[in-house]
This record gives C-alpha cells, sequence and structure tokens, in this order.
C-alpha cells in the first residue's frame, strides 16, 4: 500500500475517533477547520521553535532534536487533517507536490526576479 495514502486513511481514523467527520462538511463547518487547523499548526510550530536553542540571551538551552522531530510528526498530523478539510486525498496532494515542485524549480531556473502567483494557478 502506499505509505501517504495509508497516512491519510490513519489521520481520518484519528479524527473520527476525535469525533471530527470532514466528509461532506459545509463551507462554515470548511472555514472553521482550516481555521482550527492552522491555529493548531502554528502552535505546534511553535513547539519546534522551542525545541531549538534561540534565545541568545540564554545560554541554559541545548538542542532538543528528538522533541523536535516529534513536532515536525504533530505539523503533520494537521497537515494532513487541513488536506482533508480542503477535500484533498493523498493523490491530490501528491500530485499537487509535483506541480508545484515544478513550478518552483522553474521559478529558480529564471532567477526569480519576479514574482508571479499566475504560475501555480493550475495546480
Amino acid at each position: 500500500m502506499d505509505k501517504l495514502q495509508r497516512i491519510f486513511e490513519m489521520q481520518e481514523e484519528l479524527n473520527a475517533r476525535i469525533g471530527v467527520n470532514l466528509k461532506e462538511i459545509d463551507e462554515e463547518e470548511q472555514t472553521k477547520w482550516v481555521l482550527n487547523y492552522s491555529r493548531a499548526m502554528q502552535q505546534e510550530m511553535a513547539e519546534l521553535i522551542d525545541s531549538v536553542p534561540w534565545k541568545w540571551w540564554a545560554k541554559y538551552q541545548e538542542f532538543d532534536k528528538q522533541n523536535a522531530k516529534v513536532e515536525v510528526i504533530d505539523l503533520f498530523h494537521f497537515l494532513i487533517s487541513l488536506a482533508q478539510t480542503l477535500g484533498m486525498s493523498a493523490d491530490d496532494v501528491y500530485e499537487a507536490y509535483v506541480a508545484k515542485n515544478k513550478v518552483n524549480h522553474q521559478r529558480q531556473d529564471s532567477g526569480y526576479t519576479v514574482k508571479d502567483e499566475a504560475d501555480s494557478r493550475h495546480i
């Protein structure tokens, strides 16, 4: 079985266990969950940042690489839920990633001197 597909299935199972069903939600619910997951990801990002010694004035800090890894996985949980909220499947995410990656390489090839969001509208 495809690993990304399995991750999407596992996330759907976890969300169902928590009481969140993202299938066939209306636009109001979709908007609510996009915001919920975005906020959750912000919090997880803050926790990831706190795993890294970023306080230049504090000498006691150490890089907590293990916790950083856990925070990345927490981010991934919420990111998959966000994709599912937007109606994206594992295949959709893969195809969009491949297309956007191509755009990013084209931007680098051109020197990325001008921001042109129109080059991503097809994704």
